[in-house]
């Protein structure tokens, strides 16, 4: 049985956001990667808002935005939180001034709505950062004086950015209300390097890659594990055990790896909404009861900083081993 949804208060924002957020991407898109229909699709939206979720992220290259504005007609538009994206740079093309604007124009369009409350600049990196700043900012400012978006959000490129660079240069001009980053159980640097900043300035935060392949597919953990072991970041003991991460499955503690790895992330000081994605009702169920558990035990919590605090970039390659766009 799923708990109660909770819910915070997003930042500088001033939005009251479920801590569990429906992300409309990832290996599942809803269920369309698994060739589902669009009622199919549409049923999660509904789902999970049935269950308290109220902030539902989607974006131009996941295909969603206009399942997410069918699914959300069922509501009135100011009890659901809409985030949506677009990517700054195509295929070496940067985005221009009137592309962005024209990209937000079609994302209320396909959604059918006549405001975004979170537009992001999607996969921003070192590289796209000062375009995106100086061309693509003032533009969707612009937009927003119009009453077309609430909020400006910052997405990075984890998987190529394991450092969290750009972020650095978000809290520099304080230019986002909102940034979107990677955080997991073996790639915790966050606590050190973003989490401090935002809760200083006021920024919301999302996190995505809680769970991705080396939690969920089967030998993948024990294959990474062993591939750190080897490059001497893990003890060797490691290579012994059959679940590297048995030592949170007991009673008091989690149910599973991936169960640990929701509630390590969502009790973390610093996250606000916590991403899951998925194209079956019953995983929609199962995500949402891990993230609405407590926290793990204070002596589980304090071995995996012990035991991973110093590791960056586990766990951040992209569904398929796509390759990500800088």
């Amino acid at each position: 049985m799923v708990q109660p949804m909770e819910y915070t208060t997003f930042g500088r924002t001033g939005l009251r956001v479920s801590v569990a957020g429906l992300g409309c991407g990832g290996g599942s898109q809803l269920g369309m990667a698994q060739n589902k229909s669009e009622a199919h699709s549409m049923g999660l939206i509904r789902q999970a808002m049935d269950l308290g979720v109220n902030l539902i992220d989607t974006a131009r290259v996941y295909g969603t935005e206009s399942i997410v504005g069918k699914a959300i007609k069922s509501v009135p538009r100011d009890q659901v939180i809409i985030s949506t994206k677009q990517t700054v740079n195509r295929g070496g093309q940067e985005t221009s001034a009137e592309d962005i604007v024209n990209s937000v124009d079609e994302a209320l369009r396909q959604i059918d709505t006549d405001y975004i409350d979170i537009f992001h600049l999607h996969s921003l990196s070192t590289k796209t950062y000062q375009h995106a700043k100086n061309i693509l900012v003032p533009a969707l400012l612009r937009e927003k004086a119009k009453g077309k978006i609430r909020f400006l959000g910052a997405t990075e490129l984890g998987p190529m950015d394991h450092g969290h660079d750009m972020l650095s240069l978000v809290f520099e001009d304080d230019l986002f209300d909102v940034v979107m980053l990677a955080f997991n159980i073996m790639h915790q640097n966050a606590r050190t390097l973003v989490f401090p900043q935002t809760q200083a300035l006021g920024i919301g935060t999302m996190i995505m890659f809680a769970v991705r392949a080396v939690f969920s597919v089967p030998g993948r953990l024990q294959q990474d594990v062993s591939e750190l072991v080897e490059a001497g970041q893990l003890p060797e003991w490691f290579k012994e055990k059959s679940n590297p991460l048995d030592f949170l499955i007991h009673e008091g503690g989690a149910e599973s790896v991936i169960d640990a790895a929701y509630r390590y992330v969502r009790h973390q000081k610093g996250t606000d909404v916590i991403l899951f994605g998925t194209g079956d009702p019953e995983h929609l169920k199962t995500n949402l009861s891990s993230i609405l558990k407590p926290p793990l035990p204070s002596d589980d919590v304090e071995k995996i900083h012990e035991l991973f605090g110093h590791l960056v970039g586990v766990g951040l390659d992209y569904p398929g081993g796509r390759k990500p766009q800088q």
